[in-house]
């Protein structure tokens, strides 16, 4: 190892001067290259032993820190000499360049450096720059004033709806279960039927006994005489006897308190399920879409685009409308379907919307007449009355319409004539 003579003036001034080293800036004692001997200067080398004996002597100090200090005695003990004599060699060597150590943000372990990526991660997917995708609320023109001016219309409460729907079918005085399960028949007997015919059929029935062990004790004949003449009555028979049926064995003789569980019953659909929550358990599940709710909500456009069935009908209006108005909905449009918005020839001079609906002071479609009627478009198709219960088989109709090749053949009978 190369020895460098310095002279004493200049040695003796060194012990006045701090090292720039952050490491002896840190600590309050002085240290200077030639130690304590004011008549020369020790070399470089010693530098590592003196950082070994203070490390024991103190606290141990961070992996940081400890890891800065090595690296300035490997720097001080290997960097190269730039003086070129021997009688400048400590003053050259305190003009050399100090070297910076690194810091603790570079001496951060790989962990830590994944940890701050994974953050900034966070923080961009938190950017309020990013405006998120807006869902566009959609609502018809002029809806809130079109539903006040039905309510006007519908304030006296006289419809067939207020006095004869499933609110009025129910024996009060009857036991809850009991109560419900006759809210449930009378929805069933209701579909196809007009409310007058299916409150008394209800009647019937009740006096008979509505109840779950009543009706599975009854004969088919029998319950098709008591709910004759409601519209499929012979279907509605079995559903009611495999309804009540499954009523017994899964749920103990009472009505399902879900709509999953309602529609499962034979007979019963999504409109009969969620009129059923509301009436029987006062539970707002849905709307109860029938025909006359589907027919105004078309008419008044009411619904995005035209639906083709109630089920669509509902999907739609529960999109938009707002849900404490899903239970006034049903008998508001069917009492105003049943007196003015009728399905045919509807009363569009007396309503209040007449100014506002799109569909106002227009014809109705046509009605399609039934297969075998007089104004069938095929005349040739044999037709015979349905026998129904307490009708005389006397008073069967049973009489063929004369096709139009019988007819020709009178004619030319009559003109050979």
């Amino acid at each position: 190892m190369l020895h460098v003579r310095c002279s004493s003036r200049l040695c003796h001034a060194l012990p006045c001067l701090i090292m720039a080293s952050p490491y002896f800036l840190h600590s309050r004692s002085v240290v200077t290259r030639s130690g304590s001997q004011p008549a020369g200067c020790k070399p470089a080398a010693s530098l590592r032993s003196r950082l070994t004996d203070r490390r024991r002597n103190v606290d141990p100090a961070p992996a940081a820190a400890v890891k800065v200090e090595v690296e300035e005695a490997r720097i001080s003990e290997h960097a190269p000499s730039s003086a070129p004599s021997s009688t400048g060699g400590c003053h050259e060597r305190l003009q050399q360049p100090t070297v910076q150590p690194k810091t603790e943000a570079d001496a951060l372990p790989l962990s830590s450096h994944s940890r701050r990526r994974r953050q900034l991660k966070v923080e961009y997917d938190k950017d309020e720059g990013v405006s998120p995708v807006k869902t566009e609320h959609w609502e018809p023109h002029d809806w809130k004033r079109q539903l006040g001016f039905i309510r006007e219309m519908r304030s006296g409460r006289d419809a067939p709806v207020d006095n004869m729907g499933a609110e009025k079918c129910y024996d009060t005085e009857a036991l809850a279960h009991v109560r419900r399960f006759q809210v449930l028949v009378s929805l069933m007997l209701s579909s196809q039927t007009k409310d007058q015919v299916t409150a008394a059929a209800m009647q019937k029935l009740r006096a008979h006994g509505c109840t779950v062990e009543n009706i599975l004790r009854t004969d088919d004949e029998t319950l098709g005489k008591l709910i004759y003449p409601v519209g499929f009555w012979r279907t509605k028979v079995k559903y009611l006897k495999l309804t009540t049926a499954m009523l017994q064995k899964e749920f103990g003789g009472d009505i399902p308190q879900s709509v999953e569980g309602l529609v499962r019953l034979p007979g019963v659909g999504p409109k009969m399920a969620h009129l059923a929550m509301d009436i029987a358990w006062d539970q707002v599940s849905g709307i109860g879409v029938d025909t006359h709710v589907h027919r105004i909500s078309n008419r008044l456009g009411w619904l995005r685009k035209p639906t083709k069935n109630p089920e669509e009908t509902r999907k739609a209006l529960e999109e938009w409308l707002p849900r404490e108005l899903w239970s006034e909905i049903n008998w508001l449009l069917v009492g105003f379907g049943q007196q003015v918005c009728l399905p045919v020839n509807p009363l569009c001079s007396v309503c209040l919307n007449q100014h506002s609906c799109p569909s106002a002071h227009k014809n109705s479609p046509t009605k399609r007449p039934k297969p075998g009627s007089p104004g069938s478009p095929s005349p040739t198709s044999t037709f015979k009355t349905k026998t129904e219960p307490g009708q005389d088989p006397a008073v069967k109709d049973e009489t063929t319409p004369v096709s139009p090749t019988r007819q020709r053949r009178r004619l030319k009978t009559k003109v050979n004539y």
